[in-house]
């Protein structure tokens, strides 16, 4: 027969070949169509609730290249296979990644079509004859066995002394001759940045059919028994499911092909090959089609279901839970004693392997930046020339596709081959290539980004003073440095991550195959049977094995960070994604530090927060006090003063000074008798005291007890005479909260009130022109904010917009006052801390007058939020004994103060 290829692959096997590609892609097409649904009910998902990438990056991303951008062209030796000869070939290589070989540089540039494209997904680069003619005799099962002399002999022979092979797996091998060791460097070095990227940029893509397409090819081989990471899902998707096929082809075409060959050895091989080729040719267009109508039924069945996904998704998550729920309730137990038996041992010894290459790889890029950096330095003070600076910055820009002079840095990671040999026998991992090419792509992006900021940040048109150009691109340097670090920490932490996960997580899948996945099918009637094609079993199972073991990783990537292995950081901070555009820009970012990009928040910040959150419940109603900032304030008498005020505060909200009154029994004891004057009144007393926290400052720990004595048998009498009793005791009062600091609130303050109360718009704009002195419920913060600062300005700004907003407030109030009732009356348990307080109005006008000087003298403005907010008394002063219909007239005409505490 020879080594001829026409007369091997005739046309029964042809037919042999369709129908076997044709059973592969009816197989696969039920796991697709189930996750294609499944991916895009997630996408939806994911729309609606507007996911983002949590992970934060301070150096800018580089926006992609434009389309056709050439990489490498050079004029080169290349083995025609179908003329059996070298020639002398044009190659362009553009930033598709893919390699057209052109007849010449002419037509090249006349825009013809190439004589060859190959796209090397899945290939292999290599520089020796030896290292090419073993590989290619491991895919060459030889049945009849070749003589030493035979596997002596050059497959190709070579016309100069400086080789590049391409070898694929079931494409064409491509053959390249250089007279250079130079030129050969850096062409195998181009060649492998095309390999890994073929391999690669289909797999990062995040479109949701993606996503379908692999978690359908995980599936399908799931089911013929193979877990792990596979070698072949390299390419896109006609490439990957073409790969399926031929291993499922390729031994029954070993079985009837090979031993009927015949001939030397290496005709035998390249005939042999020869075949690959042309049933992977065959291969391919036929799933090309399948894919294309299997991707169309689908996208066809997913319009249909969209409207459903969109309005009934909180359905859909809740049945997906429920099931969760109850599936992992059967596989918690043993997925938890496989983790602890078979993985979790190991997990810190293969990261401790991992780290060390990787760490290295990412190190060696960032010296080379430092590198390049300081000799444009360098050369710019030796020339000041700015014109050769320009060319400088625009070979930095292309340092990341500067194949050379990244070589060094991905070959720090090929350590890991060697490092992980002892996951061949206990993981089963024989394929590590996936972990090394992801990080080799992590890390040109990497430098894409440091580069593309640095441009970012430093121009060198924008330079006026040239002298100041080297420090200028000094200071800009470590400024990327910094972000850099902190970026190849996160980038790092993800690589661990994945890798992790995909060396151990077979293992459980495997482990756990037997016992847990013939139950499965018993919890598919929990699913909604609407929701049947978008909830699928298996996917839940994964997905409770994945988080089961993340939750390991995470906790061996932690301590390591803790540890500060590696110079990783800790992720205690949710850091915004942050980077500067301009030298005008350059700070440090938020929550880094000069040393390390990431520092935790100050204690002072975190205070603070807890103490506005805590104000956020409060509602404030305070009278104006008045703060002495002379500089005389920081005194030690002054100080000595603040801190026993502090102490005070602390003791009366220790003591509970206040007395507890149950709302539903008020409600109840207080309806019988009040008018209907004063039920509007007690609409707004039940209102402050669902929001409302009083506090009050007192001078010693005797008055707090005489005061609690007194509220004590005040309250112990229960009905409403007793409470207005209170009111009319003047002088009782007036004892038992001597000493205590009072609140001035004037004439003008209670017309305030009562437009407030009365509700009308006219009444409320005339007080507040005449008073900035009260200040009432929202927004409480900005009014605390504006007592702090002293800012007069601010706080008249907030007055008006609450004065604005009031009627809006009283018709909430008078609205939500019945459901209020009902609520309370029921005995919902809510007691507010109050107290009345009833003075008679010529005690009203002298005590508290005198005592709001002698606060002035005796307190000084705090600095802190917590002590003013100590200060702030909740106290609204109406005369007592005054009806509610009369209020406005006995305020105008007596001019009184009294306060009616509530």
């Amino acid at each position: 027969m020879g080594g001829s290829t026409s007369s091997l692959l005739d046309e029964s096997k042809c037919t042999y070949i369709r129908g076997k590609t044709e059973a592969v892609i009816k197989n696969f097409s039920p796991h697709y169509r189930r996750q294609y649904t499944v991916a895009f009910c997630k996408h939806v998902q994911d729309e609606l609730e507007q996911h983002r990438d949590s992970q934060s990056r301070f150096l800018k991303s580089k926006p992609p290249m434009e389309a056709g951008v050439v990489l490498y062209e050079a004029e080169l030796l290349h083995f025609a296979e179908d003329l059996k000869k070298w020639k002398d070939r044009y190659l362009v290589i553009r930033n598709d990644y893919t390699v057209d070989c052109f007849e010449n540089k002419e037509a090249y540039q006349k825009g013809a079509s190439p004589k060859y494209h190959v796209i090397p997904a899945g290939g292999k680069v290599l520089t020796s004859e030896e290292d090419y003619n073993l590989l290619s005799d491991k895919h060459f099962p030889d049945p009849v066995g070749s003589s030493e002399k035979e596997v002596a002999q050059a497959f190709v022979q070579l016309p100069r002394e400086f080789p590049v092979y391409l070898w694929q797996p079931f494409a064409r091998h491509s053959y390249y001759c250089f007279s250079e060791p130079e030129a050969q460097r850096q062409f195998s070095a181009v060649l492998g940045d095309c390999v890994r990227h073929s391999n690669h940029d289909f797999l990062n893509q995040t479109t949701y059919e993606v996503e379908a397409f692999l978690e359908a090819i995980q599936f399908f081989r799931q089911e013929k028994g193979h877990y792990g990471m596979w070698e072949m899902i390299t390419g896109n998707e006609k490439e990957i499911l073409s790969n399926l096929v031929m291993e499922e082809l390729l031994p029954n075409l070993q079985t009837m092909i090979l031993p009927k060959m015949k001939g030397k050895r290496n005709d035998r091989k390249r005939a042999w090959f020869g075949i690959v080729e042309e049933t992977y040719s065959l291969v391919q267009q036929q799933v090309s089609e399948g894919l294309s109508t299997l991707k169309e039924e689908c996208r066809n069945f997913a319009k249909t279901l969209e409207g459903t996904i969109r309005s009934d998704m909180d359905q859909i998550l809740n049945s997906k839970n429920f099931l969760a729920g109850k599936i992992k309730a059967t596989v918690s137990e043993p997925a938890q004693k496989c983790c602890i038996e078979n993985i979790q041992p190991f997990l810190t010894s293969i990261l401790e392997e991992l780290m060390g290459p990787v760490s290295s790889g990412f190190t060696e890029v960032r010296s080379l930046f430092d590198k390049e950096v300081n000799e444009i330095i360098q050369d710019f003070q030796k020339t000041n020339d700015i014109t050769k600076l320009k060319e400088n910055m625009d070979q930095l820009m292309n340092l990341p596709f500067n194949s050379v002079k990244m070589e060094p840095c991905y070959l720090k990671v090929n350590l890991l081959q060697e490092l992980l040999q002892d996951l061949k026998s206990r993981f089963k991992v024989y394929h590590i290539d996936f972990v090394i090419q992801r990080t080799q792509n992590f890390m040109q992006e990497l430098m894409e980004n440091a580069v593309y900021t640095f441009e970012q940040l430093f121009s060198p048109s924008r330079q006026a003073d040239s002298a100041k150009v080297a420090t200028t691109i000094e200071k800009v340097k470590l400024r990327v440095l910094k972000q850099y670090d902190y970026d190849s920490s996160t980038i790092r932490k993800k690589i661990f991550q994945e890798a992790l996960v995909q060396i151990t997580l077979p293992t459980m899948q495997k482990t756990l195959a037997s016992v847990c996945k013939p139950e499965l099918q018993k919890y598919e009637q929990f699913i909604f049977a609407d929701y049947t094609s978008m909830i699928q079993v298996e996917n839940v199972y994964e997905e409770i094995l994945y988080q089961t073991l993340l939750e390991e990783t995470l906790k061996v990537i932690k301590e390591a960070a803790i540890m500060k292995k590696h110079n990783l950081f800790e992720d205690n901070l949710n850091l915004p994604c942050e980077s500067v555009s301009s030298l005008t820009d350059l700070k440090t970012p938020s929550g880094s530090a000069q040393t390390t990009p990431a520092k935790k928040p100050s204690t002072t910040r975190a205070e603070m927060s807890d103490t506005e959150t805590q104000s956020d419940e409060t509602l404030i109603v305070t009278g104006k006090i008045s703060w002495e900032k002379d500089g005389d304030d920081r005194k030690s008498s002054d100080k000595e003063a603040v801190a026993s005020v502090k102490t005070a505060s602390d003791q009366a909200s220790k003591s509970e000074e206040v007395f507890h009154t149950d709302i539903g029994q008020n409600q109840e004891s207080l309806s019988a008798t009040l008018t209907k004057q004063e039920v509007v009144k007690e609409k707004r007393t039940l209102e402050n005291e669902d929001t409302v926290k009083a506090k009050c400052v007192v001078d010693s720990e005797k008055e707090l007890k005489t005061q609690q004595e007194a509220v004590e048998e005040k309250v112990a009498s229960g009905t409403e005479t007793e409470v207005k009793g209170l009111g009319a005791s003047p002088k009782k009062e007036l004892k038992v909260h001597e000493g205590a600091v009072k609140e001035k609130v004037t004439s003008e303050g209670q017309a305030a009130m009562d437009a407030v109360f009365v509700g009308s718009t006219e009444k409320e704009s005339k007080a507040q022109e005449e008073v900035s002195e009260i200040e009432l419920t929202s927004p409480r913060d900005n009014v605390a904010e504006a007592e702090i600062l002293g800012d007069a300005e601010k706080k008249m700004k907030v007055e008006k917009e609450i004065i604005e907003k009031s009627p809006q407030s009283e018709n909430a109030i008078g609205t939500g006052f019945e459901e209020d009732s009902k609520k309370e009356s029921n005995g919902q348990g809510v007691s507010t801390e109050t107290r009345v307080i009833s003075q008679d109005e010529n005690a009203g006008k002298g005590g508290s007058e005198k005592e709001s000087k002698s606060e002035e003298k005796s307190f000084k403005s705090p600095d802190d939020v917590n002590e003013i907010r100590s200060l702030l008394m909740v106290t609204v002063e109406i005369p007592a004994d005054t009806p509610a219909e009369n209020i406005k007239e006995s305020c105008e005409d007596e001019n009184v103060y009294s306060n009616y505490n509530y």
